[in-house]
């Protein structure tokens, strides 16, 4: 049974998925500043926004990472990800990961 739960641990770390370091209620907290754009719980009413809710962690983590590198251009993002830590944003990425997304009606 030991066994067992080590090779599933070990399938989860390989497969990917939040940090064990990745604090969300951290994130929620160092999030509020995303919220004039991306809506208070990363659902944007506005379409010019990106809605962040319910997004993979690990896709949260490498587009914050892009701005903040300057890989991926935005004049308002670069400063704001320049600003984070990695801590920053796995913290971010942790609590939007989490949040409910919208459902899209076409």
């Amino acid at each position: 049974m030991n066994k067992l739960l080590w090779m599933a641990g070990c399938a989860l770390l390989v497969a990917g998925g939040p940090s064990l370091a990745a604090n969300p209620a951290a994130g929620q907290e160092k999030a509020k500043t995303c919220a004039a754009c991306h809506g208070p719980d990363g659902n944007s009413a506005a379409q010019d926004f990106p809605r962040l809710a319910g997004q993979n962690f690990d896709y949260l983590v490498k587009v914050l990472a892009e701005y903040k590198s300057g890989e991926r251009k935005n004049a308002i993002m670069a400063p704001l990800a320049g600003a984070l830590s990695q801590r920053d944003i796995e913290d971010l990425a942790a609590h939007f990961s989490r949040q409910q997304g919208l459902s899209v009606k076409y």
